[in-house]
């Protein structure tokens, strides 16, 4: 049984551990898997034609890509031990590394290539074990920021798409699919019953390809001209492990660009935990651990098969918001139809062959709803001054060097290439930027001591001693003294069975955060979520018990309450507000 949360008036039909109809399920694995097939297949085409490859090596690396992104799906949608989010994450194709692996390409080939995707895949290893070493840094805002940064890197990409139709067409084709499409799907998303709105997508598209076939925009013939069942031949390109100065060359890119994504995969992870569930809870580190796992582990298949890396596709989250369904069977749907995909050449015909202006109007709904997702994970935990400037200036960063508005001509052709992309950009100076303030950040104090309430005088001590230092009112010490106690008894009410606290170390480490007492109880804990049993407390008259008096107390005292679960440890964020 899942853990309580507090009462929301949320639109969320079926949560990730529900099963909706198996028809529906499926119907809605379609409908995403329709969505984002084009790009998985097209992407690698891009490249690989840029780099003017052989037609054999582009159609195994096609359906290379294919495979991998069904497995990967699979992987996010059940969970396997450490991999994996649990939740209806769409893996794919990823754009980011098109520059990277066109450059690899022309230098050193396919193989160069896939040893560089196989090493700078481990970076999402690491990340993904040490993730709360990175807590100060990889925050809700963040993702918030990299996640609308995404949207504006792909936006220009879904405009030329609503005009894209051939020479000869009627001048009016585009824009009246552009129309049928986007208005029935806002239509019945608004004013629909909710059996009628969960087919909002499906039903824009067809109506929009019925549209796109009047004007003459569907290539008919080329479904007809593919073979229902095939394979291609193989042809992989084996590995470069003569490790000479190109890979030396490239692989700071490499690592550069697979960082970036695991930030994009920490956004998608922490975002579809929000829109999901029907109550509000604490967003849940483990499942984001486990979806940069997953991500890594498509890379290096990605490598190991010689095709283009993956990545997480904020797709997922705009599906889940429009339909109201979070299920993560839909997510198993999403990765069997990728499998099935993969062998049947006339059916991917049959998708490919969706015009453009549809697509595209489509892709246009899901991209708003994605913003408004990324604003919301921005402001969930408040942004102060500070907070404000970074996000404005990562996130104008990102959207110059997208418009190719700052330093276009002035990086060189390497660098250049890499930063053309708006998400990398704004992501790069966003981290830039937090690891400043972290590295002259005041220095923090700490006190290690045993998960005990025998502990509380030597913790009492250490937080009076911070409270001298930051010259506070007897008043405001007492509030501090008051909360880390609050905070203690928290803790080691955890774990019910007291033979299992014995031995249990906690580090609290605190410092001054401008006024403000900022107050980490690092440690290894149980199943429960401090902050959803605080958001469990609003709704509760009854009497409390002494563990629901102490988190009532805790709330009262603190500022704020942050519990942060890994797979490590936990971490408990406590602050105190010295003023008053």
């Amino acid at each position: 049984m899942g853990p309580q949360t507090a009462k929301s008036t949320s639109s969320v039909r079926y949560q990730p551990d529900e099963r909706p109809p198996r028809a529906l399920a499926a119907g809605l694995g379609l409908q995403a898997a329709v969505l984002v097939f084009t790009p998985i297949i097209t992407l690698p085409l891009v490249v690989l034609k840029a780099a003017d490859q052989s037609e054999a090596y582009i159609s195994w690396a096609i359906f290379m890509a294919v495979i991998i992104s069904g497995i990967t799906t699979l992987v996010q949608a059940v969970r396997v031990g450490r991999f994996g989010a649990g939740h209806i994450l769409i893996m794919g194709t990823s754009g980011s590394f098109i520059a990277v692996c066109i450059t690899a390409l022309t230098e050193g080939g396919p193989a160069l290539l896939a040893t560089l995707i196989i090493i700078s895949s481990a970076i999402q290893f690491a990340l993904a074990a040490r993730l709360s070493l990175l807590r100060r840094v990889v925050t809700p805002v963040v993702s918030g920021t990299v996640l609308a940064l995404i949207v504006i890197s792909i936006a220009p990409v879904v405009f030329d798409m609503l005009t894209d139709v051939p020479e000869g067409t009627p001048a009016s084709a585009a824009p009246v699919c552009v129309v049928i499409t986007l208005g029935t799907i806002v239509a019945l998303s608004l004013r629909a019953p909710d059996a009628w709105r969960l087919w909002a997508p499906v039903i824009g598209l067809g109506g929009g390809c019925v549209v796109a076939a009047f004007f003459g925009l569907y290539d008919v013939q080329g479904v007809a001209d593919a073979a229902w069942v095939g394979l291609p031949n193989i042809a992989w390109p084996g590995l470069d492990l003569t490790f000479d100065g190109r890979f030396w060359l490239l692989l700071p890119s490499f690592v550069l660009v697979t960082l970036i994504g695991a930030v994009d995969t920490i956004a998608d992870a922490t975002a579809i935990q929000r829109i999901s569930w029907r109550d509000r809870r604490a967003v849940d580190l483990r499942v984001v651990q486990g979806a940069v796992n997953a991500d890594g582990l498509g890379n290096l298949l990605s490598g190991l098969a010689g095709t283009i890396p993956n990545a997480t596709y904020s797709t997922s989250l705009s599906l889940a918001e429009l339909t109201g369904v979070g299920a993560r069977s839909v997510g198993v749907y999403i990765g069997l139809i990728f499998l099935g995909l993969a062998f049947l050449p006339k059916v991917t015909a049959l998708l490919i062959a969706i015009p453009a202006p549809v697509v595209g109007a489509y892709v246009f709904v899901l991209l708003a709803l994605v913003f408004v997702q990324a604003l919301k994970l921005m402001v969930q935990d408040g942004i102060d001054a500070r907070m404000s400037l970074i996000v404005g200036i990562g996130f104008w960063v990102g959207v110059g060097f997208q418009n190719q508005a700052i330093f276009a001509d002035s990086l060189g052709e390497t660098l250049g290439k890499v930063l053309e992309n708006g998400m990398t950009a704004g992501g790069l100076t966003l981290l830039a930027l937090l690891l400043f303030m972290e590295l002259t950040a005041p220095r923090r104090s700490r006190l290690a001591m045993e998960l005990d309430i025998a502990g509380l005088p030597k913790l009492d001590a250490f937080l009076r001693a911070l409270a001298a230092r930051m010259r506070w009112n007897s008043v405001a010490v007492e509030r501090l003294c008051s909360a880390g106690e609050e905070a203690l008894l928290s803790l080691a009410h955890q774990e019910e069975d007291e033979t299992q606290r014995e031995g249990r170390r906690l580090l609290v480490v605190a410092r001054n955060d401008h006024g403000t007492a900022d107050l980490e109880f690092i440690a290894a804990l149980g199943e429960d979520n401090l902050e959803d049993r605080m958001l469990i407390l609003r709704e509760q008259v009854d009497r409390p018990g002494e563990r629901e008096l102490s988190l009532r107390l805790l709330r009262h005292y603190a500022s704020s309450v942050r519990h942060q679960q890994y797979h490590d440890i936990d971490i408990v964020t406590v602050r105190v507000d010295g003023s008053g």
